[in-house]
């Protein structure tokens, strides 16, 4: 085994080098890097003593706040391994990961009382509850158990390269959750990719805006801010609002932030970005799922050579591929300019572009995006099938399609899942997608497969209009002349929103759940 640094070193060497430097804001509330470094080492000091130890999984379901922020520091200090959960889970989700990562700790806002009991009955280890901005009967309240263990010593438990320390539970959209297994050494390597792909030149100077949860892609872009000393400010609501957010960016001067492309969309489109000054940001960081091409026109024409986008899974910490401004959409006569990739393989990452049968395509060929590299999860949590169907002659398949050009750069086509085969030919949803997107009527755009007597599968268009409108006839005659007649969607559907994650993705299962609740199609009858 080889020996790696605690990634909770990463805020006790910052907390050393700028003690009185602000490394948190939350609303009106500040904290310096010494405050933050003292409250992580104390809740160290609280799980040993509660007889957590080293390896085990100590269980986080909050919403972004400092607790949340310092505690997964302690958490890694004690060499236990954090398990962050979707704040928007039910108390039987929750109590699934609960059983299937075997918690030892469960750390909660007081809100989520009913999760904790569910977590708690659901899983024979689980021993600690530690509520959060209150009182719970049964569970320490968080702030006692740091007050208790004031001046805690310094320590960061001795690691292995391959010890977890972080599980990050995927999203479940086919079947249960799994946890994939993210480790210190992995996580060091993350931090220093992050660092040179996403935000170069990052320093004590910088400011980071946090948007998303930090259960989740945000967590990693955290590490990051804590390693070069950039303050993190999180957002004071529980939603999303876009002039918040532009006021934040003026006020605190922020320089980075990363978000989903749906957000991005939706603050570039805000009155609000015209009339607070954003000139000190410098990497506006944009993933989770592909972002359209006419969205990232318009986004770079608004806030100029700042968007960095990227592709990543969780099972890959986020590490895929990196397309930086100067390769982003400029004038289409620059030869270095990609329209419509995701960009070029990160640092230490290799992608290949493989068959099913597992032969590596060519250059310019459609197969699934494989990748190897230190970024890369060591597996999922004691689930061999799942780690058998995704690891395949040493390469991770993440399950999206696409395909390699000459220099390199990966253009994702779609997600193997959501294709689907109409009249025996192959379409994939994103190409539709993009099409319907150029017109001007069209602001939102998600295309489903739906089973069908005659075809097998017929597309279905579900959009969300701009404020000029659009109609059934517009639309089925501009993708005439756009798309082979077998791409067509057979029906269109207008709604004022699409149905998002939590994340702010706009997953399909979500599309074609919504169709039938809404009662748009009916289980059995004819598209």
């Amino acid at each position: 085994m080889i020996s790696a640094m605690n990634v909770g070193r990463f805020l006790s060497d910052t907390a050393r080098l700028y003690p009185d430097r602000i490394g948190l804001i939350h609303g009106e509330d500040a904290w310096t890097w010494a405050e933050l470094d003292a409250n992580a080492n104390a809740f160290r000091a609280a799980l040993q003593d509660m007889g957590v130890k080293a390896g085990d999984r100590v269980m986080v379901q909050s919403r972004n706040n400092r607790a949340m922020f310092e505690s997964l520091w302690g958490i890694f200090k004690a060499g236990c391994i954090w398990v962050p959960s979707n704040f928007l889970q039910t108390p039987p989700e929750i109590a699934y990961v609960a059983q299937n990562c075997g918690a030892s700790a469960f750390l909660f806002e007081a809100v989520f009382a009913d999760h904790a009991t569910a977590a708690k009955a659901a899983s024979g280890d689980l021993e600690h509850l530690i509520a959060i901005g209150g009182d719970v009967e049964g569970a320490a309240n968080y702030d006692d158990v740091i007050a208790a263990h004031e001046g805690a010593e310094r320590i960061d438990a001795q690691v292995e390269y391959e010890d977890p320390c972080w599980l990050f539970y995927t999203s479940g959209t086919t079947g249960r959750p799994k946890g994939a297994i993210l480790t210190h050494g992995q996580i060091s390597f993350v931090v220093n990719n992050f660092t040179a792909d996403l935000m170069p030149g990052l320093t004590r100077d910088d400011a980071s805006l946090v948007v998303a949860p930090l259960s989740h892609g945000a967590g990693c872009h955290a590490f990051p801010q804590v390693a070069r000393g950039a303050k993190t400010v999180l957002l004071s609501g529980e939603s999303f609002d876009a002039e918040t957010v532009w006021r934040l960016v003026e006020e605190h001067k922020i320089s980075n932030m990363f978000t989903v492309p749906t957000i991005v969309k939706m603050m570039v489109e805000h009155p609000a970005v015209d009339q607070y000054d954003h000139s000190s940001l410098r990497h506006v960081i944009h993933a989770g799922a592909p972002m359209y091409l006419e969205d990232q026109k318009s986004a770079f024409k608004k806030l100029g050579p700042v968007l960095f986008q990227y592709y990543g899974l969780g099972e890959v910490t986020g590490c895929i591929t990196v397309q930086p401004p100067e390769h982003y959409v400029v004038d289409a006569d620059d030869g270095e300019a990609r329209p419509g990739t995701c960009g070029i393989p990160r640092l230490g990452m290799q992608i290949g572009i493989r068959d099913p049968e597992g032969n590596m395509l060519a250059t310019g060929e459609q197969g699934e995006i494989c990748v190897i590299g230190p970024g890369v999860m060591s597996g999922y949590w004691q689930n061999d099938k799942a780690n058998a169907e995704v690891f395949r002659d040493g390469w991770f398949h993440t399950g999206d399609l696409g395909r390699l050009d000459e220099a390199g750069f990966l253009y994702i086509t779609g997600r193997a899942k959501d294709m689907y085969i109409s009249g025996g030919a192959n379409v994939y949803p994103r190409e539709i997608e993009e099409v319907l997107l150029t017109h001007p009527g069209v602001s939102e755009v998600a295309v489903v497969g739906i089973e069908d007597e005659k075809w097998g599968e017929v597309g279905v268009a579900v959009v969300v209009p701009t404020a000029e409108g659009t109609s059934v006839e517009a639309l089925a005659g501009f993708v005439n002349g756009e798309l082979s007649r077998y791409k067509h969607p057979k029906r269109y559907f207008f709604w004022d929103e699409m149905p998002k994650s939590a994340y702010g993705k706009v997953p399909k299962h979500l599309i074609r759940k919504t169709l039938f609740e809404r009662g748009d199609l009916v289980e059995g009858e004819a598209v």
